[in-house]
């Protein structure tokens, strides 16, 4: 544990640290569901808020994804997308994060008949407010839903053309067993053509071969997840040697039984493995905790070390996508933290 420190939390809160796998709609707590619905006049099948923290209850990737998708859809004009990114920063930026490379899902919305602009441009909004207002730095990540087809993702990444310089890259994220990287080829080719940095999640509920994939066919900069690449020592020789970085999120493996005890999660195997582990807090209305309730729970259950959070927080920046000179600044100040 960090020696010295009376209070674990106080210490995590204070080191400068970012998230890389945050998905906004999966920020969306019970309470804004309602108000969304109000303000929209939408209903509801929940009767109150106690109910759908209630129906948080899953087994598996699926459970959480059919609520999770049934929630986005009281997500309906500008400002409702405006004001779900502000909710989520107010949050991280309390736990001490300074840059977010954010997730979202166009064809969540698109799909419903929203039109692709009014998510992106609620959101870039929220952003750009955000860093004024609170000093969090962030950059969009557009995510294809991996359960459609490679032809809806294609449609997508056409549709986002005239925001291209307002996206960081393109991930792929949803239904992971049966819809493996392979399948996504072509559009990930086509985002590498246009600039975009490339990520999607492999290796959480699917096998290591879906991280081979991702990383020979879709040719990503970056895995989300990637748990189960520790099944296979050659892929994790490979992920060390290549510095490549895994956005790791404890409380979802957790709440989605990819581990049974946080006690029992890889994170700290993975450090020591040499891995560029990142602790992030994936949908954390639904999973039980923001960014800071993830490191803290995480540093308990796992004994981590000050030296363990001191590199987590800088392989939250080295992993990014940040110009070298920034990184070089959020180490800097890592480091007089630390010290």
């Amino acid at each position: 544990m960090v020696e010295g420190m009376t209070d674990l939390s106080d210490f995590i809160r204070g080191l400068p640290k970012a998230e890389l796998h945050l998905h906004i709609e999966g920020s969306l707590e019970p309470e804004q569901m309602f108000e969304f619905a109000r303000r929209n006049r939408l209903a509801l099948p929940f009767k109150s808020v106690e109910e759908v923290r209630a129906a948080y209850a899953f087994s598996n990737l699926q459970d959480f994804l059919d609520i999770y998708y049934q929630g986005a859809g009281v997500l309906m004009t500008e400002a409702d997308f405006h004001d779900l990114a502000m909710a989520y920063f107010r949050r991280v930026a309390a736990d001490g994060c300074r840059h977010v490379e954010l997730f979202f899902d166009p064809q969540t919305h698109t799909d419903r008949g929203l039109p692709f602009r009014v998510a992106i441009e609620g959101l870039l909004s929220g952003m750009a407010e955000a860093e004024r207002t609170l000093g969090v730095s962030s950059s969009l990540i557009l995510c294809f839903l991996r359960h459609l087809d490679e032809d809806a993702a294609l449609a997508t990444l056409k549709a986002a053309e005239p925001w291209l310089d307002r996206l960081l890259g393109v991930g792929l994220d949803s239904s992971e067993v049966g819809h493996p990287p392979s399948k996504f080829a072509k559009v990930f080719a086509a985002a590498r053509q246009r600039g975009l940095k490339l990520v999607a999640h492999a290796g959480e509920e699917g096998p290591p071969a879906y991280v081979w994939e991702a990383l020979d066919l879709l040719k990503v900069d970056r895995i989300d997840h990637g748990n189960r690449a520790l099944e296979d020592p050659a892929l994790v020789q490979r992920l060390a040697a290549e510095g490549m970085t895994l956005t790791v999120c404890p409380l979802s493996n957790l709440k989605l039984c990819v581990v049974d005890d946080l006690a029992n999660h890889p994170l700290k195997r993975m450090l020591d493995l040499g891995l560029r582990a990142t602790l992030n807090s994936d949908d954390p209305a639904y999973f039980g905790g923001y960014l800071g309730a993830n490191w803290t729970a995480t540093a308990q259950a796992l004994a981590l070390s000050r030296d363990d959070l001191v590199t987590l927080a800088k392989n939250s920046f080295t992993g990014s996508f940040l110009p070298a000179d920034r990184i070089e600044a959020h180490l800097a100040e890592i480091d007089a933290y630390a010290r």
